[in-house]
């Protein structure tokens, strides 16, 4: 077992305190100087139900979960609904035991909570051959009963932390101070002393035999631990949005919170209404008055909001929002990450789209494409949709604090003031020529600048129906011609901007001269880099684009990579390659360079996942991958 690298994996059940220990346990390795990417695995309950979440902390950069992992905290569920072997789904107390064994590393360390997972569990695991097998190294401690000892029996999670800490040899000082930070008095106290009795117990009743340690590191500047829903909001904040309304859903809840809990100390407005309908239609309101306004949803959530975003889009209001994907179709699997969303979200509403939709896939892309967003709604009038996943929304990784020192944004973009209002168009009544047609307002890029509710010398009628310059319904044909043309228009005039003026929002991985490609999008990105590092340094010629602009389309950007490889393999988490179907849509001519690697069972992908496919490419194509995920052959096949 090498020492580059440790992946912690702690399993419980929902209730026991998995995430914040996890987090506390992944700033304390990220404050000792290492970075971290962690990996949340949870079902949908409450409380109760297998859980557990993953650290991958290394010396060197991390983008993405590791192949397995080689240190396992199993805590038992707690709040299991039936111990029984013969219950429905099992005996659900030892699954976050019985549950993580088959990725487990040769070589790894086992630790579990002999308080709560009996012995006769752990026979019925066969668990000693199997750790003969593989080289694990098991240490049973009876974590709960320590716990109860000093009051609590939630601090048992303190104690596995503790444990784990002796076992790595790791010192306990930024455990110590973390814990500081969030707690006082008896109940630090309490913690700190079971911390220190677990540390003490394994160093003086265990021998170590194994290997792992804890990697050693050092941060050049000060980090920050971050999770893409962090981002989002955080850029949020940035681009001047003081306003959003919604309704919970997993995984988006998570953006709503942190939105909620900072607005009322910034003179910003959360609203949680009846419904995601409601949600919507507010935002656009607020928008409509001049705030920077945003909402969001997941899935079926967001289903609800097709009608105030073809509100938006015929009355031409700015607005941001969220739509964090999860497994579906219908509730599927709410806790699980895909990404099957995309056509939903490009084509969802009525009639011809226009908007604009950002696929961010690292932490650092949800901020800035999150204010890219704000930017481009404001100033070209339109919607504009950031897709990501639960994958993203709750992983948690380190980003240097520098990166955020930006300056933020409160303009509201081609808003005009009383004064242009006076020189602005209007009609005999005195109402302004609020969508005006090119020679009265103009504009060259589709735009046709608004007013806001009060402004004197700027009344107008706003409705979802076709309309006059003014706002008054108009079936006119010319009209519907010139208003419908104006508004689609402005895509291409936002596609020019990206290119032109902004650095772009694709990235690009490994060899600028190979002849094989990958291409994907969104959360999968991390491991695609990962994966393209690894085949270049077993001297394979690879390169990768990870694509963040699903609409409007980098055609540019696109037409070069396709055209400079000979066999170009995409890579997403759905069974119907939708942005494999995006990309043939826009650039039909090639269909047959292009393959698919799908996955689809609720999990993300492993960097070893994306190279084994890769190579079956590479080697002709005639084998099937070893894991859980499918290779799709190219257009003619």
């Amino acid at each position: 077992m090498s020492d580059d690298e440790l992946i912690w994996r702690i399993a419980g059940g929902s209730g026991d305190g998995i995430d914040s220990t996890s987090q506390n346990f992944a700033k304390a390795l990220m404050r000792a100087g290492l970075h971290v990417f962690t990996h949340r695995h949870y079902p949908s309950r409450i409380r109760g139900g297998h859980t557990y979440v993953e650290i991958r902390a290394s010396a060197d950069e991390v983008q993405s979960r590791g192949d397995g992992y080689n240190f396992l905290l199993a805590l038992g569920d707690s709040f299991a609904r039936n111990p029984q072997e013969e219950a429905y789904y099992g005996n659900e107390e030892i699954k976050p035991l019985s549950e993580n064994l088959d990725e487990l590393r040769e070589g790894g360390i086992i630790v579990y909570d002999e308080g709560l997972i009996s012995e006769e569990d752990v026979a019925d695991l066969d668990l000693e051959k199997r750790a003969e097998e593989n080289d694990w190294h098991v240490f049973p401690m009876d974590l709960r009963g320590l716990a109860k000892e000093h009051g609590r029996e939630v601090m048992r999670n303190t104690a596995g932390v503790g444990v784990t800490a002796a076992l790595l040899d790791m010192d306990l000082e930024h455990i110590e101070d973390l814990m500081s930070d969030a707690m006082g008095g008896d109940v630090l106290e309490s913690n700190l002393e079971i911390l220190h009795e677990a540390y003490e117990i394994v160093n003086e009743e265990y021998d170590f035999e194994h290997d792992l340690r804890a990697p050693t590191g050092e941060h050049e500047t000060e980090q920050a631990l971050l999770s893409g829903s962090n981002a989002i909001a955080y850029g949020s904040i940035d681009a001047g949005c003081r306003f959003i309304a919604g309704y919970p859903m997993t995984p988006w809840t998570d953006v709503f919170t942190i939105l909620s809990q900072n607005f009322p100390d910034m003179g910003g407005i959360a609203e949680q209404v009846e419904d995601e309908i409601a949600a919507a239609a507010l935002a656009v309101g607020a928008s409509h008055a001049g705030a920077k306004a945003m909402s969001g949803s997941s899935g079926g959530g967001f289903a609800l909001m097709s009608e105030p975003l073809g509100l938006a889009e015929m009355t031409e209001t700015p607005i941001v929002l969220l739509e964090s994907m999860r497994a579906g179709p219908s509730t599927g699997m709410p806790t699980k990450p895909e990404q099957g969303d995309l056509e939903f979200v490009l084509y969802t509403s009525q009639g011809d789209s226009s908007r604009v939709v950002f696929a961010p896939g690292t932490i650092e892309e949800c901020y800035e494409q999150t204010r890219l967003a704000f930017h481009i709604a404001y100033e070209y009038q339109i919607p504009a949709i950031i897709i990501y996943d639960q994958k993203l929304s709750g992983e948690n990784t380190n980003v240097p604090v520098e990166f955020f020192d930006r300056e933020p944004n409160p303009d509201l973009g081609s808003t005009l003031t009383e004064d242009e209002l006076k020189e602005a168009a209007h009609d005999a009544s005195g109402k302004f020529h609020r969508f005006a047609y090119e020679h009265e307002s103009g504009a060259e890029n589709g735009v046709s600048p608004r007013s806001l509710p009060g402004q004197k010398g700027g009344r107008y009628l706003a409705t979802g129906n076709e309309h006059s310059p003014v706002g008054h319904i108009s079936e006119d044909p010319d009209n519907r011609v010139y208003q419908m043309s104006r508004r689609i228009e402005k895509l291409d005039h936002i596609r020019e901007e990206l290119d032109e003026e902004h650095d772009s929002n694709q990235t690009y991985y490994g060899d600028e001269d190979a002849d094989f490609g990958i291409i994907t999008w969104g959360s999968s990105q991390g491991a695609v880099a990962e994966a393209v590092e690894r085949l270049n340094e077993n001297g394979q010629s690879v390169k990768a684009i990870g694509v963040s602009d699903m609409m409007p389309f980098p055609e540019n950007e696109m037409v070069e990579f396709l055209e400079s490889v000979d066999e170009a393999m995409v890579v997403e988490m759905n069974a119907t390659a939708q942005f494999r179907g995006l990309i043939q849509k826009e650039l039909g001519r090639f269909g047959e360079k292009m393959t698919s690697l799908l996955k689809y069972n609720g999990n993300p992908f492993e960097p070893a996942e994306v190279v084994e496919s890769a190579e079956i490419n590479l080697n002709g194509g005639n084998e099937e991958p070893s894991a859980q995920v499918h290779i799709e052959p190219a257009a003619g096949d």
